[in-house]
């Protein structure tokens, strides 16, 4: 069987991808750069992590229908008010399934003083290892790395420990 230079390029393109995949899905928390979120908040601002370069930033996916989302509200809101005057940087991400007036009722309803973006196309989610379940964070690095990644609800003593170390 002979290869044309077609079929071998081909080849080579392929297995360069798929090694770069595996690479991005396995590197360790802390090595991986966070994407490049971009999103438009509730009040109307378009927030970028481009923006808040510099310092710690938790990005949260949550869902008004998400009673783990709901019961970690107020624990996040507590970690914003004693550390954003620090230099932590909250961004809440609501789902693209969750009906825009119900996450500004529940915005407004929690009293959440940090910005939320609403994720209408899925941009977000998918940019951050195509989130699909909630509640998922990801905490960035003032140097832009995702140093933690994590499914349910977090584990606020060691979270908000973490973050002073970055501050």
């Amino acid at each position: 069987m002979t290869l044309n230079k077609e079929t071998l390029i081909t080849g080579i393109v392929i297995v360069a991808v798929l090694a770069f995949a595996a690479v991005w899905l396995f590197m360790p928390a802390g090595l991986r750069p966070a994407p490049p979120l971009v999103g438009q908040t509730l009040d109307g601002r378009t927030l970028t992590l481009e923006q808040l370069r510099g310092k710690p930033v938790l990005v949260t996916f949550w869902a008004t229908t998400c009673p783990s989302c709901i019961e970690e509200m107020p624990h996040l809101a507590e970690l914003y008010r004693d550390l954003h005057p620090k230099g932590l940087e909250i961004i809440g991400v609501a789902m693209s399934y969750d009906p825009p007036e119900q996450v500004q009722a529940m915005v407004k309803q929690r009293q959440i003083p940090y910005p939320v973006i609403l994720d209408v196309q899925s941009r977000i989610a998918h940019e951050f290892d195509r989130v699909q379940l909630t509640p998922t964070t990801a905490l960035i690095s003032p140097d832009g790395r995702i140093v933690q990644y994590r499914l349910g609800l977090l584990d606020m003593p060691k979270l908000r420990q973490t973050i002073q170390e970055m501050l």
